[in-house]
């Protein structure tokens, strides 16, 4: 009974992280390898990927 219990909340928790990761990309908030939530444009990272694109 123990195992059923926890298995149901590790889904639900499992399911919670899914719609919040598909909610987030909808709303344009993720953007792959950039770890800041201030939008990809204005990452320093990105710009050094795109800078890196041009040069090529």
């Amino acid at each position: 009974m123990g195992t059923l219990i926890v298995s149901v909340i590790l889904i639900i928790v499992v399911v919670a992280i899914i719609r919040g990761m598909i909610k987030d990309k909808k709303n344009g908030n993720s953007c792959g390898s950039c770890n800041c939530s201030c939008g990809c444009s204005s990452c320093t990272s990105n710009r050094e990927d795109n800078s890196n694109r041009e040069s090529e």
